[in-house]
This record gives structure tokens, C-alpha cells and sequence, in this order.
């Protein structure tokens, strides 16, 4: 099974850009979409329903902003839309396909420019992600989570400390997440190198991603039973479409 995740930053520019022809040569069973930017009503078939793909999107209440989506190549047994907390379900952070055996969510957290409401989110979010641990469904958890978890995790941590994205109590909460919660980093579990990023806040096109000063915010997490499945992760730095890099995650499962 082989699941993508990447943040568009405005799905319209994307497709623009090549998103659906790099979606056509995935051969991903799922892809996780963050940052639609768009109601789902104004979008066309082309791109609600790629080739091979039933899409599914979770729209934010406000115009050009934020917004999740699932390209599916099995149909889900469902799909539960949001969590249930406004900040959450008006601002389209959180879209859920379930199968038989897991479920797959498509996540954005807040960015940060508002960093009262970050932490609100990420609280409200902990009490699910708590409740997600203890039961027996396993989940893999797909998206932009706007925190860089260690040092290794962007450039020049130093100068990043006081910026949003790698603040002490974000970092502390990745902590807990990734540890008491007990879910896993699955792009850790195959690749410790630092210099492994999936944004680029300045992004020269004519300079190659991998050697600038980039941040990994995005990833994949699942519980502690589906270490085992982790088969290969990476980043594709060749994916131009967005500023953000997709990332790809092979397990030894089947939907």
C-alpha cells in the first residue's frame, strides 16, 4: 500500500502546475491533500474525480482558505468529516476514510499566525488523538502538522527558536504525541538524516530543494502496532507544484 501526503497551498495553482499529472504517475492508493483553498462545488470534475480516484473534501467555511481532501482508489466503508470542535470542522483541518482494518486521515493543523489559536487546536486535538491511542482501529495520520519536531528537522534551528513552527511548547507537544500518545514518526523510522525537508519558506526554483534551508513539517504517523508495516518512506523533491514536497509512505498492507 502506498500513501502520499502533500499540502497543495491552493489545489487550482496546483493543477495549473502539474499536481494531476504527478497524481497520474503515483500509483498511490491513497493521496492525502492539505490547503485545498477552494470549495470543493467550484472545482471541476477533472479535479474532484481524477482518473482512478473517488475524491473526497472537507471545505472550509471561509473562502480561499485551508480545507483537506482524499483521493481514494478503493471507495472507504466511510468518511467522517472533522472532529466535532468548530475551530476544526468550519476551518476544514481533518478528513477520515476508513476501511476494514485502519482508517487514513487527511490533517492540516493552524500555521501559526495566530499562535493563541494554534495552541488552542493543538489541545482540543491532543484529547483526540488520546482517545485515537486506546482504541483498537489503527490510524495513519497524514498531513501538515506546522511543527519541526527536532533540530535535525529544519535549517538553522538556532535562529528558529521564537518562530512559530519550532517554539519550545510546540516542540513539547510533538514530544507527547510521539511519545506517551505512542504514535510513530513513520519517516523516521526509515531515514535519520538531517537536511530531509518537506517546506521551503523562501523556495528558489532554480536552486535543487534538497540543498536549501527548509523545514519537515509534514508527516505520516501511526500507532506502535504498524511500526512493522513501514516498508520505505521519502520526500519527492522533484513534485514542484507547491512549496511544500510530497511525502510518500510504502506500507506492507492492502485497503
Amino acid at each position: 500500500m502506498k500513501i502520499a501526503s502533500i499540502n497543495v497551498n491552493g489545489i487550482r495553482d496546483a493543477v495549473d502546475r502539474g499536481f494531476l499529472d504527478w497524481l497520474a504517475q503515483q500509483d498511490a492508493d491513497v493521496v492525502c491533500v492539505q490547503n485545498i483553498k477552494a470549495k470543493s462545488f467550484e472545482l471541476g470534475d477533472h479535479i474532484l474525480y481524477p482518473e482512478g480516484y473517488e475524491g473526497y473534501f472537507l471545505d472550509a467555511e471561509e473562502d480561499g482558505f485551508a480545507g483537506v481532501a482524499l483521493y481514494c482508489r478503493k471507495i472507504p466503508k466511510a468518511i467522517m468529516y472533522g472532529l466535532g470542535f468548530p475551530q476544526c470542522d468550519h476551518e476544514g483541518r481533518f478528513l477520515q476514510a476508513d476501511y476494514e482494518r485502519f482508517s487514513i486521515v487527511s490533517f492540516l493543523m493552524p500555521d501559526g499566525s495566530d499562535q493563541k489559536a494554534k495552541q488552542a487546536f493543538m489541545e482540543q486535538y491532543q484529547e483526540y488523538l488520546t482517545k485515537m491511542s486506546r482504541k483498537r482501529r489503527e490510524y495513519i495520520l497524514c498531513g501538515t502538522w506546522h511543527i519541526a519536531h527536532k533540530t535535525v528537522d529544519l535549517a538553522n534551528w538556532s535562529d528558529n527558536q521564537l518562530t512559530s513552527g519550532f517554539r519550545p511548547e510546540e516542540r513539547a507537544w510533538m514530544d507527547q504525541v510521539l511519545g506517551p500518545t505512542g504514535f510513530i514518526d513513520t519517516f523516521r523510522e526509515i531515514n535519520r538524516d538531517a537536511g530531509e525537508y518537506t517546506w521551503w519558506p523562501k523556495l528558489d526554483q532554480d536552486v535543487p530543494r534538497e540543498r536549501q534551508e527548509g523545514w519537515r513539517i509534514d508527516y505520516q504517523l501511526v500507532g506502535p502496532n504498524f511500526r512493522r508495516h513501514v516498508v520505505d518512506a521519502w520526500i519527492d523533491y522533484d513534485a514542484t507544484f507547491s512549496e511544500f514536497a510530497p511525502l510518500i509512505v510504502e506500507y506492507d498492507l492492502a485497503l
